[in-house]
């Protein structure tokens, strides 16, 4: 897999198929990207799992903090590290020891480890890094949107509105990068037409 440029099925995918997802770094401080991400996700149905050793007695969003992947009563289908590269081995040296597997390990923005990747992918575990949940499911689903923010989605329809506890379609067609050769010919022909 090259982890510089990730297939839109690829994520799209992955964010169709899993339903738990524990949140390794979760923090209940409502202005951390964690508590951003953990409480999008949850509003989108996924269950979600905060994961915290500092946080553990509290909840998040109704959730009880756990201390580790090993504390989770059920099966995990993705642990979303929300920790920095040199922290990542270890959590995925713990997710390694779980029964079931978990499907996929997520690494969030700015988040990579080559060789906990590899690991990961050597069991049947699909890999994600430098991405964010929250933003990749915003933009395949074209939610993203609604807030005013070019997502490079070309539809004749609109998403519909996004509301409390709803799944958006992630089949919505997108491409990546802004620049056609079309784009570029009328720019050309702007410029030496001025």
């Amino acid at each position: 897999m090259n982890h510089d440029a990730y297939p839109d099925n690829y994520i799209r995918a992955i964010l169709n198929s899993v339903k738990s997802i524990a949140m390794v770094g979760a923090s209940p401080v409502n202005v951390r990207p964690s508590y951003f991400a953990f409480k999008y996700l949850a509003q989108r149905g996924y269950d979600m799992i905060p994961v915290n050793p500092g946080h553990v007695g509290k909840e998040l969003l109704g959730k009880p903090f756990v201390a580790s992947l090993a504390d989770i009563d059920r099966p995990i289908d993705m642990i979303d590290i929300f920790r920095n590269s040199s922290h990542i081995l270890p959590v995925v040296e713990e997710a390694l020891t779980l029964d079931p597997l978990p499907k996929v390990i997520w690494m969030q923005l700015g988040a990579r480890d080559e060789v906990a990747a590899a690991k990961a992918e050597s069991v049947g575990i699909k890999v994600v890094m430098n991405r964010c949940p929250k933003i990749e499911y915003g933009r395949l689903s074209s939610e993203i949107s609604w807030m005013g923010v070019n997502s490079r989605t070309l539809s004749s329809k609109r998403a519909p509105a996004p509301t409390q506890g709803m799944r958006l379609s992630l089949n919505r067609m997108s491409v990546g990068g802004g620049d056609t050769a079309a784009s570029d010919r009328a720019a050309k022909n702007k410029s030496e037409q001025s």
